[in-house]
């Protein structure tokens, strides 16, 4: 890409959008070459649009929009993608970020999703679609307020008032047990409709192509999910395992047939790595798959040409290499970067990933190690995210793979000899038995490395992860130009509220920033409070 869009919306552009959207109900001020609300309620239009509008901002499927997040901002805090330009001097993967990037995760998000979503809560006699909408509601804003904080939720949309010009913040405990309630009322929507047909929605819904069942195995996946955030929350620990179980028994996905995949004529994040090479794979999830001999490595990447130090050799060897996050290379063009680091394979015709079950049985491993009833033990659950991970992708070996106890992280060797570190971890793979205490954290380590392989590219829900667990180890960053050092070792920790909230909603959002105790990158979030991590 030879420039960076520019995201220039706020909150009040919610607002702007609600009161335009109001004004089209009156003919005297309809633009007469603009479709109706009747017009569009034809062949359920309506219901389709927004309901495919709101699919598309669960990962980003706007491709600048996707760059901002989950490549620039997930990409880099997950361990995944690295940029490749040496122009780039404020950027997220050395934590400081173009506060205009920021709007892109903030502001865009929230003026993207509200419009939609308020309009199909008005209309009657949709009570499955407008169950899909929590869902996807839910979804989008559990992202945003895990990368900022505190936002507004709970007040921006009120059932019959306008929408304000500004909106007041929630705490992170307010959006998240309205969330869960907001699952529930869902869950309940779709319990009540069970026998509809898949056809009514099909032509709607780009998912799972209004299949009911299909979507109630996702919401309880993501119910499980979010449970699993909060488990070091000292209020909510009785209650997150009431939710965790309750949603295993209900029915999560089990099976790579009912992984949440949204599916798009045209995957345009496939612009970030294949048309504009703005990013390669990050060096973090190299060091591990490839001290682990992984199979995945050439159904995740491309090989890159080094310099054959790996082994000694001279010359050109092709293998799997990686970037260190937040490095600002020197001496080198992009052009070699792009050729010597390993790219993201994928295709235009690629869905985007929201939820799998391999992950969903690694949720399910961590809720048994814990002692919750996940219908299964530890071990067991473990070792099928591995076979379910390797089965989405085709890889082999996944049984020898899980057995596996001699393999361990590789140390990093930089094929442009710049950056060379020592392993991030020498966790291995195979399950530990033992019972003492001491191990469970050995296999939590286990745990959470195996599944933030297997939800590649996931980043931001990998950064979350991070957060929440300290897992996976990764390498420091090399270049922290934030005033936190603190930072380069343990990763930041929350994404600052861009400037143009504190112009245009600033009594609010310093409310947020009161509620956080302060709006900077070292603050941790209400669920970021395990011991020692």
């Amino acid at each position: 890409m030879k420039y960076i869009k520019q995201f220039n919306l706020t909150m009040i552009s919610i607002a702007t959008l609600l009161i335009f959207s109001s004004c089209m109900d009156n003919d005297i001020n309809r633009n007469p070459f603009e479709t109706t609300e009747e017009e569009m309620g034809r062949d359920n239009y309506n219901v389709g649009s927004k309901l495919k509008t709101l699919e598309g901002q669960v990962i980003p499927t706007q491709e600048h929009l996707y760059q901002f997040m989950e490549a620039m901002c997930g990409g880099a805090y997950g361990g995944y993608f690295s940029d490749t330009h040496t122009g780039w001097i404020e950027k997220f993967s050395t934590y400081n970020p173009k506060s205009d990037w920021l709007e892109g995760a903030f502001s865009t998000i929230f003026t993207n999703t509200y419009p939609n979503y308020r309009n199909l809560m008005k209309l009657n006699d949709v009570p499955v679609p407008q169950a899909i909408a929590k869902v996807l509601r839910v979804a989008i804003m559990q992202r945003t307020t895990d990368m900022f904080g505190p936002i507004p939720y709970s007040k921006i949309v009120v059932e019959g008032e306008a929408a304000a010009l500004s909106a007041p913040y929630d705490s992170q405990d307010v959006i998240y047990k309205q969330m869960f309630k907001e699952l529930d009322e869902a869950d309940q929507a779709f319990e009540d409709n069970l026998t509809l047909d898949p056809d009514a929605l099909k032509k709607l819904d780009d998912v799972y192509y209004g299949n009911v069942e299909q979507w109630r195995k996702y919401l309880h996946s993501l119910q499980l999910r979010m449970a699993m955030r909060l488990c070091y929350v000292p209020e909510m620990k009785e209650e997150v395992q009431r939710i965790a179980e309750a949603a295993v028994k209900a029915g999560v996905i089990t099976d790579n047939a009912d992984n949440a995949l949204f599916h798009v004529a045209e995957n345009r994040s496939a612009l970030c790595f294949n048309t504009w090479n703005d990013y390669r794979i990050g060096a973090d999830i190299l060091c591990y798959m490839n001290g682990y001999q992984d199979s995945r490595r050439e159904k995740y990447f491309t090989m890159g040409k080094g310099n054959g130090k790996t082994d000694g050799t001279a010359g050109s060897k092709e293998g799997y290499y990686g970037i260190r996050i937040g490095t600002l290379p020197t001496g080198v063009t992009d052009d070699q970067l792009k050729s010597v680091y390993s790219n993201r394979l994928m295709t235009a015709t690629d869905p985007y990933t929201w939820m799998t079950a391999a992950e969903v049985a690694f949720l399910r491993a961590e809720g048994a190690l814990r002692g919750w009833a996940m219908g299964g033990e530890a071990k067991d659950l473990y070792e099928q995210g591995i076979a379910l991970s390797f089965a989405q992708h085709g890889a082999s070996g996944a049984e020898a793979y899980a057995a596996d106890n001699s393999m361990v992280p590789a140390a990093y060797a930089d094929p442009l000899g710049k950056y060379d570190t020592s392993a991030p971890s020498n966790i291995k793979i195979a399950w530990n038995t033992d019972s003492k205490e001491d191990h469970f954290e050995e296999n939590l380590e286990r745990i959470i490395t195996q599944k933030w392989i297997a939800i590649y590219p996931l980043g931001i829900e990998a950064w979350s992860e991070r957060r929440r667990t300290g897992y996976p180890k990764m390498l420091p960053i090399v270049d922290n130009k934030s005033s936190y050092s603190e930072l380069t070792n343990i990763g930041i920790r929350r994404l600052q509220y861009p400037a143009s909230e504190y112009s245009l909603n600033g009594g609010h959002v310093e409310e947020a920033a009161q509620m956080l105790g302060g709006d900077q990158i070292n603050i941790r979030l209400w669920w970021d409070c395990k011991p020692n991590n």
